[in-house]
């Protein structure tokens, strides 16, 4: 078999797999539902109206919650400053030489972005400045591919 790459937006919300039926966490749970065949995970619904039940570690590795950016005047799916900052699971700051940062960032999904500021002068160093600078870098790019998996997201490969 070949291997594909697939992005798509989805509705989701939590709920319980029990005996091959969806019940939305939401809901009361009936005192004589054998919790032995509870199964937690995600009723799920695509755009095209198909929908299911995916498990919860399944669905939690597989999908990025969407969180609308508020300054934008829509609500059509967007990237906010909250999903660019919390895909950003771990940073290493680093002095190379006696005027350069180097900020090491990793993202949730593994990936990672390197970038790097100098200065002009030596006794101008501050790695504090230095390493901000890298990381509005980082963040751009995240916002950058972020926005290209909303893209995918919303419309596919065409």
């Amino acid at each position: 078999m070949k291997q594909y790459i697939g992005t798509k937006l989805i509705q989701a919300e939590p709920a319980y797999l029990v005996d091959g039926e969806i019940y939305p966490k939401s809901w009361p749970i009936p005192s004589m539902w054998d919790f032995d065949r509870l199964q937690e995970g995600y009723k799920v619904v695509y755009q095209d109206g198909y929908g299911g039940w995916i498990p919860k570690d399944v669905f939690e590795a597989a999908f990025l919650p969407v969180t609308a950016n508020a300054k934008l005047r829509t609500d059509a799916p967007s990237i906010s400053q909250k999903m660019v900052d919390d895909f950003i699971r771990e940073t290493e700051v680093t002095t190379m030489g006696d005027k350069t940062t180097v900020v090491r960032a990793v993202l949730r999904n593994g990936f990672e972005i390197v970038e790097s500021s100098a200065c002009v002068s030596a006794e101008n160093y501050d790695e504090a400045l230095g390493a901000q600078i890298c990381m509005e870098h980082i963040k751009n790019k995240v916002w950058m591919l972020l926005g290209f998996l909303l893209q995918t997201a919303v419309h596919g490969i065409r």
